[in-house]
């Protein structure tokens, strides 16, 4: 895969020509970093492309295109018309020894001295079977006839050199995308990258909005993705479009925190763009004269029959009597998966046309925390979303474990997930330490928020006996920390997030507990806990890349 989110700065139609290749025929099996800049105490040095190979090694490509040959003496090239002296495998030779050498001395690098490879490409170039150099020998030198294999070639000629060094990692990879995002920084550069990271991000959700083009004549969608696939976006902009072409559309969800988040965006839009409801699935419902809740002394097992049955089916009577202005052409429902089977037929029932009135789902099946397994009694044509946008790559490959598909990571780089082994007990003060470790390393406290996934944090208590409202507003303080629990952080995030996993034993739920809270943060990621409780809920895959098993 390429690292480049906008797209890499490519000198000529050769490099980009070779970039394509390169990044088809790598896969998912390494990464492609075009014109990698290094600087040693010789010269300024650029790497066309590196690419990192796993399960093979690491190789520096220098491209030229247009008319090469070799006179004998020298490389020699066809520059505006005029022929030009060369240098090729020296410039790949001496870039590919100054960035080894840079990442070899980086203290967080532990892979020793792998396995490294220089080679030239003349994508144009026809180069006979007998042709060699003394420093640059036929499996050196990719000719035109080769670029149907390039990568296959690199990795062949990895594994047939430097026998005694081990190859690439997938650790080996992470490592050296860290070593490459420099190190030693100043400490206000924490923010400075994350907000390049999130513009990218932001260009590349937008870019997502072509998906809403490919429905617009459909009326009954679901649209599935992996968390940081941009879901909450498309969900505001589809309401949005729908509102501006003059429906009367509801952004539904279920949890507070998330209608706080939708209810402030949209409520910054032009009046014309916006939905006429916005909010939670209850709150819709108290609009029709639904109760405002369950009685307080109700038992537990009485509390859910009333959220997900006698509230539904009065919520259902309310809309059967509902005056036409007060129904909507159409409904967008964000974290549909949270939403229980009975919910559906309220929201149906307050469509203007049940049969063609538009209903347009956002989920995720791996953040179903909530014991329900409802889905609309309709048919939905359903999209998936396969990439992930808004988390760094070292924290989407984290818990790629815990998605139920393949994700392909596109978001910018950022600093490993950092695992603080502890006791679930101890897991809250350890916590309360790493929040003042990321504010001392230059976060501010607007990009830092503290998740709990067992008992919620006394500041969190605190907050939320102020009320609701004010609880949710703190999320928008610039002063505070926010401390809150997984399960009413669903659909939101933050820059800098430290989870704190202090449940005292598994559950059934506690996988997607856990997928939840490693989700939410979009740069830095630092996970308090039990490593063992992490292992057997998360898996192997998930211990493996958290660093608790090798």
């Amino acid at each position: 895969m390429s690292t480049d989110v906008a797209g890499p700065r490519l000198a000529n139609a050769a490099e980009r020509r070779v970039h394509h290749l390169l990044v088809e025929q790598l896969g998912d099996d390494g990464v492609v970093i075009a014109g990698k800049r290094v600087t040693d105490h010789l010269k300024d040095h650029e790497v066309d492309f590196l690419v990192a190979i796993e399960g093979a090694g690491i190789v520096c490509v220098e491209v030229k295109g247009g008319d090469v040959w070799h006179d004998g003496q020298s490389w020699r090239q066809i520059r505006r018309g005029r022929e030009c002296e060369i240098e090729p495998v020296r410039q790949a030779r001496e870039a590919c020894y100054a960035l080894r050498s840079f990442v070899e001395h980086d203290p967080r690098w532990t892979q020793g001295r792998l396995r490294w490879d220089h080679v030239i490409v003349l994508p144009n170039t026809e180069l006979p079977e007998d042709f060699g150099l003394a420093d640059c020998p036929r499996w050196k030198a990719f000719d035109r006839n080769d670029l149907g294999d390039l990568v296959g070639r690199m990795r062949n000629n990895l594994h047939s050199q430097e026998l005694d060094r081990p190859v690439l990692s997938a650790d080996g990879v992470d490592q050296l995308m860290v070593s490459l995002s420099g190190r030693g920084l100043p400490q206000r550069d924490v923010v400075a990258r994350a907000l390049e990271n999130e513009d990218a991000a932001d260009v590349l959700t937008e870019h997502q909005s072509v998906i809403l083009d490919a429905i617009r004549l459909l009326n009954r969608v679901e649209i599935r993705g992996g968390a940081g696939s941009g879901k909450t976006f498309l969900a505001m902009e589809q309401a949005r479009r729908l509102a501006r072409a003059g429906q009367r559309v509801a952004l539904v969800c279920y949890s507070h925190g998330l209608a706080s988040y939708l209810e402030r965006i949209t409520g910054g839009w032009p009046r014309r763009q916006q939905p006429a409801y916005v909010g939670e699935f209850h709150d819709l419902g108290k609009m029709w004269g639904a109760p405002e809740g369950p009685d307080e002394s109700l038992r537990t097992e009485d509390t859910v029959q009333f959220w997900e049955h006698d509230l539904p089916a009065q919520m259902a009577e309310l809309a059967a009597g509902l005056e036409p202005g007060q129904r909507f052409d159409a409904i967008v429902v964000d974290e549909a998966q949270d939403f229980a089977d009975a919910w559906w037929d309220p929201l149906l029932g307050a469509l203007k046309d049940d049969e063609s009135g538009g209903l347009y789902l956002f989920t995720d099946e791996g953040q179903r925390v909530f014991n329900r397994h409802g889905s609309p009694p309709v048919p939905l044509v359903p999209l998936v979303l396969d990439h992930n946008l808004r988390n760094t790559r070292q924290i989407a490959t984290a818990f790629q474990p815990l998605v139920d598909h393949p994700m392909r990571f596109l978001g910018g780089d950022g600093p490993a997930v950092k695992l603080v082994a502890c006791s679930a007990e101890d897991a809250m003060n350890v916590g309360d330490d790493e929040v003042e470790i990321l504010l001392e390393e230059g976060w501010r406290p607007e990009d830092v928020a503290l998740l709990t996934t067992g008992t919620r944090h006394p500041e969190q208590r605190e907050r939320q006996a102020a009320g609701s409202a004010a609880y949710w507003d703190s999320f928008w303080d610039a002063e505070q920390v926010f401390y809150g629990h997984v399960l009413g952080f669903k659909g939101l995030e933050r820059r800098a997030v430290v989870l704190v996993v202090n449940e005292q034993s598994a559950f059934e739920r506690s996988r997607e507990r856990l997928y939840v809270g490693l989700s939410r943060a979009r740069d830095q990621l630092v996970v308090c806990g039990d490593p063992e409780f992490i292992a057997a809920v998360g898996g192997a895959d998930l211990a493996r890349r958290l660093g608790i098993v090798d």
